[in-house]
């Protein structure tokens, strides 16, 4: 009893039951709690009654040197029942007593985390069984607590095929014998409290499978902070001391449902770098990334995925931590600091969340508990081959729960004005880049993911309900009916839909040669077809910029010049044109290397007038999106727009009328997209009276060759394109112009 016989104020006399304590083999289901194998910790350990009126206290603390019961005031030594650290002694009541621990390093005390009851409650504990995604936020994962008035931390997590579970950490040594856990059969959630604060200590769950193999350590998937990768810990959470100032942002985010949207997605860990090539924190994001924003002009900023992942290569497309930002920019109030700067900047905050997937890192979701417990067993609707990754199961109401509640996790905790959700189509379809054997018919034998689409529904419902001014955006591919139509009419409930459709035809056009595009005139029309079946935005996304497809400066046909005033062309039609705008960053400068994580936007292009030219007019068409409601209140009404040449295919002009939902101002968008210039083109207008040209991107202020209209025209009585007025126009080359009728 070294180190504590000195201080024993008082200690039980060794009557015969107390000394055969000492020296009678352990029991069965005891021994097996002390080597670290499955057993019932809590019918073991702590406070137990004798049978004669006593209580028998027992205590596992590996590596201790002695350990002793601190009750009122007294000092109590208990007996070395077993070498590798079981310790017990007699109490004459069940309550009141502390442990003082000898342990190698110095004397520690502390609760018994044994003697106490229960952490989750009968209710919580059905909710959870229910797939309750608010019941999952609160009770898994790590929190601060008290529990029958202590101060600790509570573990909880879902394992329900596991026969032991343990959490192990900086506070044990990570010694997967000290702290097993209690299961809670109803819900198969395993939970116990440390009756100690531990914010900021890493910790994971060591978990041992139904037949009794021992599993890679995992994180724990309601993690609210990680390590920086490539440690894979988790964090004990400590208090958010973020103060928010962003309630006007917040309070008016319902009023802006009808303003202008222009969004510039980011990678964060490569915009920029820091002087020694490391990625920027949050806080240096806010300084120089929200500037940059507002001023050129973008209503949002879209995050490529921040939620942790193993492998930067995945550009955070293959998440472990859903709920927990990414500590490669630093700790979660980081994070909040950083929306909160944009929300102060007047610039809002979308963030990629992927729920179609998640990788097969060993300290993950994958196999959990020594099941298939998130991904589906079967290979056929488990395993994406594309992408090496495994599909979630949508069908368990814990997995859906899981994901909703991250989902809404994000949206609350860090005030996000939007979320877009990867890969859709992957969701959707059983048979999604399968051939054929190779996937599962659904219950009816047809193709359709049904649980996947009523996960779907469940999330949308889930945010609408409680943010109907939060968006969110299906990443989807395909000519699924109803993506942004409301669940109660059979849709799928999002707020919009990435155009994919309409950034491949246009794309493909801009990428032929002016002498060829007279004969695939419609791929910048076709989009016109199906412009309003959804409510769309226009991306032109970080996909289109990697693996050999080149940057968007470098798809361009021609030499320099003509590559950048066919990008300005784009750009103008785009902007004009119906649906929400996405630009990846980069393109707003013509990067001409395409994309790669490992490297930062090419600033010093900007020294280039070509360049820095380019960089002006997305500023400027930011600026006119918003000056001009015309080009955005009716973007998904079909009043809102009007063909005015759309079949001129031997020249390759294109123009269109929009129209704001008031009737009130109109522009026309009138793009050339040959090297020839057209004098005296005409083209039919809805108004009569003096047009002022508010854009050229031929201007020599973007790079261009200055050819226009001087400004301002005046509409002859000839009659176009079905209005008795019509605009002659000179259509600069490879360039777009948009007219506002000042009358």
């Amino acid at each position: 009893m070294d180190g504590l016989d000195d201080r024993v104020a008082h200690m039980i006399p060794d009557d015969g039951a107390q000394a055969d304590t000492r020296h009678a083999p352990l029991a069965p289901a005891l021994a097996d709690v002390l080597d670290g194998l499955p057993g019932d910790a809590f019918a073991c350990l702590g406070p137990h009654p004798t049978g004669d009126g006593r209580w028998r206290v027992t205590v596992m603390a590996h590596g201790a040197r002695a350990v002793a019961l601190l009750v009122d005031g007294d000092t109590i030594a208990m007996h070395a029942r077993d070498r590798r650290g079981l310790f017990d002694a007699l109490l004459p009541a069940p309550g009141g007593y502390r442990l003082r621990i000898d342990w190698p390093g110095g004397t520690q005390d502390t609760e018994d985390p044994y003697r106490f009851g229960t952490v989750l409650d009968p209710a919580t504990v059905q909710a959870l069984a229910q797939g309750d995604p608010d019941a999952i936020r609160s009770a898994l994962g790590a929190h601060a607590a008290v529990h029958e008035g202590v101060t600790g931390t509570r573990f909880a997590v879902w394992a329900p095929n596991a026969r032991r579970v343990a959490v192990v950490g900086d506070f044990n040594g990570w010694d997967a014998r000290r702290h097993p856990m209690r299961l809670r059969h109803d819900a198969g959630v395993w939970e116990l409290f440390l009756p100690q604060p531990l914010g900021g200590q890493r910790y994971k769950y060591a978990i041992t499978s139904a037949d009794g193999a021992t599993l890679p350590q995992k994180a724990d998937p309601l993690a609210r902070c990680t390590e920086a990768p490539p440690a894979t810990a988790s964090i004990v959470p400590v208090a958010a001391s973020h103060v928010w100032h962003d309630a006007a942002w917040m309070a008016g985010r319902a009023a802006r449902g009808d303003a202008p949207v222009s969004v510039y997605e980011v990678h964060a860990a490569s915009w920029r770098r820091a002087d020694d090539g490391s990625p920027l924190d949050w806080d240096a994001l806010a300084a120089t990334l929200v500037p940059y924003v507002r001023d050129l002009g973008f209503t949002h900023v879209e995050l490529l995925p921040v939620s942790e992942h193993p492998f930067g290569g995945s550009w955070g497309y293959q998440p472990i931590g859903l709920y927990a930002p990414t500590a490669r920019h630093g700790d979660p109030d980081g994070f909040a600091r950083f929306v909160d700067a944009c929300h102060r900047g007047g610039v809002g905050v979308i963030v990629d969340w992927v729920g179609a997937h998640f990788p097969d890192d060993a300290h993950g979701l994958q196999r959990f508990d020594g099941t298939a417990l998130y991904e589906h067993a079967d290979p056929r609707e488990g395993l994406h081959r594309d992408w090496n990754t495994l599909i979630y199961n949508y069908g368990r109401n814990e997995v859906a729960g899981y994901l909703i509640g991250s989902a809404l996790e994000w949206i609350e905790r860090f005030h996000l004005d939007g979320l877009r959700v990867d890969a859709v189509a992957s969701m959707l379809y059983r048979d999604y880049s399968r051939g054929d054997g190779e996937w599962v018919p659904n219950e009816h034998g047809g193709r359709e993911n049904l649980q996947a689409v009523a996960f779907l529904r469940r999330l949308n419902d889930a945010i609408r309900s409680r943010h109907p001014d939060v968006w969110v955006m299906a990443e989807e591919s395909t000519a699924w009916p109803g993506v942004t139509a409301p669940t109660g009419d059979g849709g799928l409930g999002f707020t919009h839909k990435w155009n994919m459709g309409w950034m491949h035809d246009t794309l493909q056009y801009m990428q032929r040669d002016p002498v060829h595009r007279a004969h695939h005139h419609s791929e910048m029309t076709f989009g016109m077809v199906y412009a309003f079946s959804e409510r769309f935005v226009l991306p032109l996304s970080h996909d289109e910029v990697v693996h050999g497809k080149g940057s968007l400066l470098s798809k361009m046909p021609g030499d320099v010049w003509r590559q950048h005033a066919n990008l300005r062309a784009y750009y103008g039609f785009m902007w004009a044109h119906p649906g929400r705008k996405l630009l990846f960053m980069g393109g707003e400068i013509g990067q001409r290397r395409e994309w790669s994580h490992d490297h930062t936007v090419d600033w010093h292009l900007l020294d280039d007038l070509l360049h820095a030219g380019l960089q002006r007019l997305v500023g400027d068409l930011n600026r006119l999106l918003r000056a001009h409601p015309a080009l955005y209140v009716a973007d998904d009404a079909p009043e809102g727009f009007d063909w005015s040449v759309g079949d001129d295919h031997a020249n390759s002009v294109f123009a269109f009328v929009r129209h704001d939902r008031a009737g009130g101002r109109v522009v026309l968008a009138v793009s050339n997209m040959t090297p020839q210039v057209h004098h005296g083109y005409r083209v039919g207008v809805p108004r009569a009276g003096g047009w002022r040209e508010i854009l050229n991107t031929d201007s020599a202020f973007y790079g261009g060759s200055n050819v226009g209209n001087g400004g301002r025209l005046q509409t002859s009585a000839e009659s176009m394109h079905g209005h008795a007025q019509s605009l002659h126009l000179t259509l600069p080359p490879l360039a777009t112009l948009w007219l506002e009728c000042e009358d």
